[in-house]
């Protein structure tokens, strides 16, 4: 592949960069990342990798734009409301970068379709608001050994963390959450400060990013705790747990 000279102009900041340089823009041209949930996380997550020129990205959410997720979910507009999200989403996209290849998935992401639909991607970045599907894309990424970077809100704070379960040294999501906790309220129930999902959903694309290009060290065996009320973030070790279900015959 050879940076044209547009690609060379838009990406100039990233090539100037000695960590990355024109052989990671072009890497990351060519690099697929699965997005699941285009709302408060997927969000700045897209645009952030729109721009930094993943060459494609798959966006996975069934719902339609609301007007109450406005007031977080960044990448749609005013004059979205009704329409797909993937759609909605897809416009934006186009609007910051139109060399990257969307791959809209208007459905809802069950275990029949997940791998289907994972399989033809490098890395999925999961910014869902419901346990079952975390599951579901958690013993996914597990079967296929793909990466997965997770984020997570409520209220004030937030969570993230690099997946890699199928490594032996590595948890995967049920090491940190084994089973359903039970009555934990979304965002529509509980509330959320919008532009805590924006710092969370940043966070996640320099991750995936930091994974497709090899830089600096993983989050993979790290959770880090985000409080936007005390401003403060915190690194904990998160272990693998040799009683998953999910992972512990990969050790």
């Amino acid at each position: 592949m050879t940076l044209d000279d547009d690609q060379l102009d838009r990406y100039a900041r990233h090539i100037i960069l000695k960590q990355v340089g024109g052989s990671g823009q072009k890497k990351l041209l060519s690099s697929r990342v699965l997005v699941i949930g285009a709302g408060g996380l997927g969000s700045p997550l897209m645009l952030y990798l729109a721009a930094a020129g993943v060459g494609t990205i798959g966006i996975i959410d069934d719902d339609v734009v609301d007007l109450s997720n406005l007031q977080r979910q960044i990448i749609h507009s005013t004059d979205q409301i009704g329409a797909a999200k993937t759609a909605s989403a897809e416009i934006m996209i186009n609007r910051i970068n139109p060399g990257v290849n969307i791959m809209p998935y208007p459905v809802r992401l069950t275990a029949d379709n997940a791998e289907q639909i994972m399989a033809d991607y490098d890395i999925v970045a999961d910014g869902c608001d419901n346990f079952a599907t975390r599951f579901v894309v958690n013993d996914c990424c597990l079967k296929l050994k793909k990466p997965l970077v997770s984020a997570a809100l409520s209220q004030f704070d937030g969570q993230i963390s690099t997946f890699k379960g199928y490594l032996a040294d590595k948890p995967c999501y049920r090491c940190l959450v084994p089973r359903h906790p039970g009555n934990v309220g979304n965002c529509a129930e509980a509330g959320i400060l919008g532009a805590v999902a924006g710092i969370l959903g940043t966070m996640q694309a320099v991750e995936v990013l930091k994974e497709l290009l090899n830089l600096g060290d993983s989050l993979a065996g790290k959770l880090v705790l985000y409080d936007a009320l005390g401003t403060t973030s915190r690194v904990i070790t998160l272990p693998k747990d040799p009683g998953c279900a999910a992972c512990n015959h990969m050790s």
